[in-house]
């Protein structure tokens, strides 16, 4: 309990608070109103959940992003012609066992060379035997494209099939339309043998592709076969040439170091490899990004609570005014009355990390379920969480006290 203050030379011991009298005058105030008092925690309990929860979806999605990359990135190899390295009087620098010569290397799953078609400037891709006919036209680009290339792509087909090895041997007219491409042409059933027409060149439609998982550009493009592709407008036609591998787990970064060799052992310099970068930097690039991103949210959330907090002991000041001067008149004294309220900002601070931490985790233990994750939350996270909280509470109840500890007791007690 606070005693009063005797005057300097009376032999009267000065005032103090105990903390045991401090915790039990916070706790009144706190009790007092337990509506305003829960309202103003809320705040923090939405800035330290959301510091929680944003730092612990970011370390889960980030252990994710090995296996998403795994399995599509890191088993992706590209190997480009390096038209600037191989003879002028060669078209393509691509074999035309190029296939068989890739897929023969170990950890290669499927492997084969396509390449945007160059077109005149007036020929169309129509559903009718004539451009000029009654009928739905495109100007739509046309990819040649081995059976492995198309099988690198992993596509998801709508009807149909792909064309095999024997269409590609024999250089048939066939196609397979991407989702978009069939779409504009009014092909959306293969039922009746429906057939595209590039240039008065008449392709058998064999299959339409709803989805791919490499190579997006194929859903708007018409594809067929690499070989037929050279028999109708020649290898000069050939913009652009590359060679799709996709590969077993661990083998990507083996099998671009040896594609050159196996391609042209004579020529290995007239192709470029692409490997797949290093999925240790990608994760940790990723994840910088993503800490960065959220913290600053969670951060944006934690002063929305301090202003809160600061806001609602403020006006607590003012409307216990005669309290404050009547135990500033019994002896308190300034940092008596201060200290007050910073424990009670303090504890609703502290209260709100406490839930917030709590709110957080299970956020993100839902999210994990939801998703088929594993959840993922840092001890430290959760540790220095309420702490945070507590901090919060204290910063944003400094001004207030403050300023209870001005409050003069004369002129509080005659309002």
């Amino acid at each position: 309990m606070s005693r009063p203050e005797g005057p300097r030379g009376t032999g009267v011991p000065p005032s103090v608070l105990r903390l045991r009298d401090l915790c039990a005058e916070a706790a009144a105030g706190i009790l007092q109103r337990p509506a305003r008092s829960l309202l103003t925690a809320v705040g923090t309990v939405l800035g330290v959940g959301s510091f929680v929860a944003v730092l612990g979806l970011t370390a889960t999605a980030s252990s994710q992003i090995d296996n998403r990359f795994s399995e599509l990135s890191a088993t992706e190899v590209t190997v480009e012609d390096n038209a600037g390295q191989r003879d002028e009087f060669v078209d393509i620098a691509f074999p035309e066992d190029a296939d068989r010569r890739i897929e023969r290397l170990n950890g290669v799953e499927h492997a084969g060379v396509y390449f945007t078609v160059r077109l005149p400037a007036d020929v169309m891709v129509s559903a009718s035997p004539r451009s000029d006919a009654t009928g739905p036209t495109s100007r739509t680009t046309v990819v040649a494209a081995s059976p492995g290339a198309l099988a690198a792509a992993v596509p998801s087909l709508v009807e149909g099939r792909v064309y095999d090895d024997f269409a590609e041997r024999t250089a048939a007219p066939v196609a397979v339309l991407g989702a978009g491409v069939a779409g504009r042409l009014g092909i959306t059933t293969l039922e009746n043998a429906p057939a595209v027409f590039i240039g008065g060149e008449a392709f058998t439609v064999v299959g339409i592709v709803g989805d791919v998982r490499r190579k997006a550009d194929l859903l708007l493009s018409v594809v067929v076969p690499r070989r037929t592709a050279e028999r109708v407008w020649g290898t000069e036609a050939a913009a652009e040439p590359r060679m799709l591998i996709s590969t077993r787990l661990g083998a990507a970064r083996q099998i671009a170091d040896e594609a050159a060799l196996a391609l042209r052992p004579d020529h290995p310099e007239y192709f470029r490899t692409i490997a797949p970068p290093d999925p240790g930097q990608l994760r940790s690039t990723v994840g910088s990004d993503l800490d960065q991103l959220f913290l600053l949210l969670a951060a944006l959330c934690l002063v929305i609570g301090t202003v809160g907090i600061a806001n609602t002991t403020l006006v607590a000041v003012l409307e216990r005014r005669q309290e404050i001067g009547l135990r500033r008149a019994l002896g308190a004294r300034g940092r008596h009355v201060a200290a007050q309220f910073l424990a009670e900002s303090g504890v609703l601070g502290a209260l709100g990390g406490l839930l917030g931490t709590a709110l957080g985790t299970v956020t993100v233990v839902g999210v994990a379920v939801v998703r088929e994750w594993t959840p993922v939350v840092h001890p430290a996270t959760a540790a220095a969480a309420p702490a945070v909280g507590l901090v919060t509470g204290l910063l944003a109840g400094l001004y207030p006290a403050i300023r209870a500890s001005r409050v003069e007791p004369a002129e509080s007690l005659r309002q």
